[in-house]
């Protein structure tokens, strides 16, 4: 048995000390938490997706009572990118997060299954995606790459069937 080990890097900031671009991108994210629909659980999540040319795409959770019908709001900016901007290249996503029940003091890490849907656009697109985490009390963690959140990605080109 030969033990191994994995590293990973990201960068912890406070909000100002990011750039014009990347502080437009988390304040489009808290805006799409007014919209987010979560009666269940009064846990609401924005993401905001930076496209190469410009454009931003809002997302946010969308609960359902017939549980686990709803959606992550990672997810749905990203399938809105997949299905309306197909051949753009995502930059940038920002997410954030705010409880009715709670005060969040932390980082809101996206869940395995937005994470792998983040690795897929990464590889379909052949590039890396920023990716920041808003803390309410505006701090940021800043991942370079999908890979850096997931760092066993499921993924295989043999998989793929043409």
């Amino acid at each position: 048995m030969i033990k191994q080990e994995l590293t990973t890097s990201f960068y912890l900031a406070d909000l100002n000390e990011l750039n014009s671009e990347e502080i437009e991108l988390i304040e489009d994210a808290k805006i799409a938490l007014d919209s987010a629909y979560s009666p269940y659980s009064g846990f609401s999540v924005g993401a905001s997706v930076l496209l190469n040319d410009g454009k931003k795409i809002r997302g946010n959770n969308q609960e359902n009572v017939a549980y686990p019908s709803g959606l992550c709001a990672e997810r749905v900016a990203l399938f809105y990118v997949g299905a309306q901007f197909p051949n753009h290249k995502i930059k940038t996503i920002a997410i954030t997060a705010l409880s009715k029940s709670f005060e969040i003091e932390d980082y809101i890490s996206p869940c395995g299954a937005c994470r792998q849907v983040m690795a897929e656009y990464e590889e379909k697109q052949d590039s890396k995606i920023r990716i920041l985490l808003h803390s309410p009390n505006n701090k940021v963690l800043i991942a370079d790459s999908v890979e850096d959140l997931l760092p066993f990605i499921f993924k295989s080109p043999f998989l793929k069937k043409y």
